[in-house]
């Protein structure tokens, strides 16, 4: 008998909250902080970044820092200035469908592939802070690279691959795609989620062999299940993603999230674009692959504490030999009161359907 999704989520940890994978770790950030002599000392890893991407950032203006040829067109609409909509997109070359997320959001929230205009009137109307489209990149393969480098060396490392698997059913001609949905041993956990996205056809049999996609945004809280692809950290993806990052002034710790056709082609620099760059909140997210050899929930700590380190090792170089300096307190605080509260508007507007 299968367990229940609630007793999955309870009991296994590639699905536990965000806060039991932080909170025992912060003995080690404050050892930091007492070395360093400053709360905000890890603040100055990425200069490029606001806060160097702890999520109150701009993701347009963060993704702006990758060049124009390795990103897919984008428009930013501000929950001010809404009008000729229509126009915008044609100026940007942007067509449907097209992918909507919040401007300043994470983990998913409110990221959406919209099919025609009245999608998107229907989403900018209840989602009323800014807005980020892009076109959609029609490459079926993800992978989340976690890749950092010093400052003041010429080549950096790439330390976590997770190659993103999109969930999908197959049909037996005889159960509807609600049925398959819940008789899948990953679909069943989002059931709700996949049910809406699906609602229009959620009854429709799926004939023997054929397959629908049940999401398209690469995101663990999507249902995408996060496999562990730390073997193809080599040398040549270490060159690749030093001509993507090197350029990117003022990036030196973080996560690109990146669509591409081929591994080979990618290496070579084509056919892929950088759909999102995050910066010191990223994760290396190969470590919710629970199925892995070396998978648990202690190793997963390990190795977020592990990229801690580098990140503040990067922070301290760029504080002290480049001078970059220290967020005021009062002002990191104040940044972090508006992202509490921007936080849970977008995950109440994410509970609901839109």
């Amino acid at each position: 008998m299968r367990k229940s999704a609630k007793w999955t989520r309870l009991t296994e940890w590639e699905h536990w909250p965000t806060y039991t994978y932080y909170v025992p770790l912060l003995p080690f950030f404050f050892m930091r902080f007492l070395r360093e002599g400053h709360p905000n000392h890890y603040l100055t890893a990425n200069p490029g970044i606001p806060y160097s991407g702890n999520g109150t950032e701009s993701k347009f203006n963060t993704l702006s820092l990758v060049q124009e040829k390795y990103r897919p067109k984008s428009l930013l609409i501000s929950g001010e200035n809404r009008i000729d909509l229509k126009k915008k997109l044609k100026e940007n070359g942007l067509h449907f469908p097209l992918i909507a997320k919040p401007d300043r959001g994470f983990r998913g929230y409110l990221v959406k592939k919209l099919d025609s205009p009245e999608a998107l009137s229907k989403y900018l109307k209840q989602v009323t802070t800014d807005v980020l489209i892009q076109e959609f990149i029609p490459y079926t393969k993800e992978l989340g690279i976690f890749y950092h480098r010093y400052p003041g060396q010429d080549h950096g490392q790439v330390t976590s691959v997770t190659i993103k698997q999109f969930l999908k059913v197959v049909g037996d001609g005889a159960k509807t795609i609600g049925e398959l949905i819940h008789d899948d041993a990953r679909a069943y956990l989002y059931a709700d989620l996949f049910t809406r996205i699906h609602r229009e056809q959620i009854d429709r049999v799926l004939t023997n062999g054929e397959e629908l996609l049940l999401s398209v945004i690469g995101n663990h809280s999507k249902g995408t299940r996060f496999v562990n692809g730390n073997h193809l950290i080599n040398q040549d993806l270490n060159a690749f993603m030093d001509r993507i990052c090197k350029p990117m002034e003022g990036f030196y710790y973080g996560r690109l999230d990146i669509k591409y056709q081929d591994h080979d082609l990618l290496l070579k620099g084509e056919h892929f674009k950088i759909i999102e760059v995050n910066g010191i909140i990223s994760e290396p997210t190969h470590i919710y692959d629970a199925s892995h050899e070396n998978a648990s929930f202690l190793n997963a700590l390990k190795t977020i504490n592990s990229h801690w380190k580098i990140m503040s090792r990067i922070a301290h170089i760029n504080h002290h030999r480049n001078q970059v300096a220290y967020p005021g307190v009062m002002e990191y605080l104040n940044n972090m009161r508006w992202l509490r509260n921007h936080s849970q508007m977008l995950k109440t507007l994410n509970a609901e359907d839109i």
